[in-house]
Parts: structure tokens; sequence; C-alpha cells
């Protein structure tokens, strides 16, 4: 795999979190393998990457919860060695998976998480911040899935933290539930606070993030704002295509407005500058191959098709792969 590239380098003052040469081996496995990242005051940063690629590794070192191989990461301009109880002051942190009493009212489980600081906010106003108030005597148990989501976020949000960590944290919600949470991140960034997201939705990565770093197999793949990252692909739009017989990728390579194509489980994605201009060549070149399309479908080019040109492989292919690793 090539190289990580360069982080950015940003003034020191301007730097909320800083990874050098991050490395994470579990025994034999390597986990995070000479990661790279620098993450600017105020901005909502995206780790994206499938199952496997690093990213929960690096967010619990990051967050003192795991111990670096080797490597330097500093938070907010201090180490976990040094500062540890500093930092946590100073930080918010929602896990993949928070477990809260489920008898405790949603303002005891607020309350509860605010005596752990020395410094705190007004539940109320916690409350308020993650659309619960009229759901504080209500117990955990009888909450919902989105409510239990908003719940975790409001206990990462009482100690009024400078740097708030979500991991997966729409994972399993349905559509309104995840715009609910996305509107409390973006109060949240809007006070010039600093996130840390990781997440599998692209759409999330794209709504949310002003930059993102797409991670695979341990290290940083590529770098950018989503337009930039997008912009990889070279080109536009993009036409997925199924023939019978299939056709071989030799056939469409080449063909006249395809910048470039990639063949997987015998659908066939070109990037083309223009479908209008483009599809009538690669229809011609389908049926000169004696075959017919089954299946044709255009989009505009995402973030999935920005990891495929960055990693080889779909999102969707590279997320079953890590699911299938021992």
């Amino acid at each position: 795999m090539p190289p990580s590239p360069p982080a950015p380098i940003l003034a020191a003052s301007a730097v909320a979190v800083s990874i050098r040469g991050l490395v994470r081996r579990f025994d034999a496995v390597v986990a995070v393998d000479g990661l790279d990242l620098e993450i600017a005051v105020g901005e909502c940063f995206g780790i994206l990457g499938p199952n496997g690629a690093g990213k929960t590794t690096t967010m619990e070192i990051v967050e003192g919860l795991q111990t670096a191989t080797s490597g330097e990461v500093t938070v907010l301009g201090r180490t976990w060695a040094r500062d540890a109880a500093a930092i946590r002051e100073r930080i918010g942190v929602q896990l993949q998976e928070t477990v809260l009493d489920p008898l405790q009212t949603v303002r005891e489980t607020l309350t509860l998480f605010a005596s752990f600081y020395r410094r705190c906010r007004r539940i109320d106003d916690v409350l308020a911040d993650v659309d619960l108030h009229e759901k504080a005597g209500a117990r955990v148990k009888h909450l919902s899935g989105g409510q239990r989501q908003r719940l975790a976020v409001g206990c990462a949000l009482v100690a009024d933290p400078e740097l708030l960590f979500l991991d997966e944290p729409t994972t399993g919600l349905d559509p309104a539930a995840r715009r609910a949470l996305w509107e409390v991140i973006g109060r949240f960034q809007a006070r010039g606070r600093t996130v840390v997201l990781t997440t599998h939705a692209m759409e999330e990565a794209e709504r949310l993030c002003d930059r993102i770093a797409i991670v695979d197999r341990g290290r940083v793949a590529a770098l950018g704002t989503p337009d930039e990252l997008v912009a990889r692909v070279g080109g536009e739009e993009i036409v997925e295509l199924a023939t019978d017989p299939p056709v071989a990728a030799a056939a469409l390579r080449g063909v006249a407005g395809v910048r470039a194509a990639h063949l997987e489980a015998g659908v066939h994605r070109l990037v083309v500058a223009r479908v209008a201009d483009a599809l009538p060549a690669v229809l011609a070149a389908v049926a000169a191959a004696g075959a017919r399309p089954v299946r044709l479908t255009t989009h505009r080019a995402t973030l999935e098709d920005a990891f495929l040109a960055v990693a080889g492989r779909s999102f969707s292919d590279a997320e079953a792969a890590a699911g299938r690793a021992p």
C-alpha cells in the first residue's frame, strides 16, 4: 500500500489532536500502522473506513482508553502520560456501545455523569441540547433507540468539553433519529468546539464533516474535504452496468468518455465526465461484445466512489472482507 499522505501542518494553537507515527499491535496483528493526522480546533473531523481499518483503535488511543505501541499523540496540547486528569476534564466521549443503567431516569443518568467532573453544565441545559427535556423523568429502559443515543451524547456533553469524540453515533438509528442527532452535533460545533467522528455512513460524513480521513489497513489512505475526496475520482458521474453475457473489463476501458473503469461482482463501475456523452459509446461497446445491458444506473460521484478510487475496492466490499477476517 502507498505511504500515508503527510498531515497538513497547523499552527500549534489551532491543533486539537496531533497524531504522529501511531502504531498499535496486538500480537501479530497490526491494527494501526504508522498513522499521521492533525485535527484543527473547531472542525468536525471524520474518520471513515471499514470494520478492521483501525478507526476505533485510533480513537481509543486518542481518548486514553488504549496505549499505543509506538508513536506520539497530543490532545489539546497535552499527553496522556503526563496530563491524563487535565485531558479528561476537557473532552467528552461517546463510545460505540454505551451501557446505561436501565432503571435510572434521564436526569439521574446525566447527574451521575456530571458528578465525575469538577466543572459541569446545568443538567437542564444539557437536556435542551439533546432534546430530551420532556423525557427527563423517564427511565432509560423506556427510551427509544434514538433517544438513548442522544442521552449517550448528552453524557459526553455534561462537562462542557472542548473536544467531543463520537464513535459510530448513529448506527442502527432510523433516518429521523439520525438527523436529530446530527442537529445535536451541529449545535455543539457551532459553539466553536471540535468534533472527531467515526462513521460507516457516507451521507453522515458528507453532511457533518469539514474534513475526512479515509483509513484503510491501519493507515490514512486519503485526506481532505468531502469535495476534495470526491474530486479524486477523476470524473463527475458514475455509470454502473451489468450485462448478459458478462463483458470483460477490457472491453469498456478506453471507451470514449470513460475516465476509469472497475469491475466488481459482475458490475462495471465507470467514471465519466458526462453520462450523455459517454453512454452511447459504452452501449455500442457492449453490443460489439455480443451482450446486452441488464442493469444500468447512474449517479454523481460520492464518497463511496472516492473510497473505491483510493482503496481499489468499494466500501461495502471492504466491509465484507473485514467481517470475514479472523
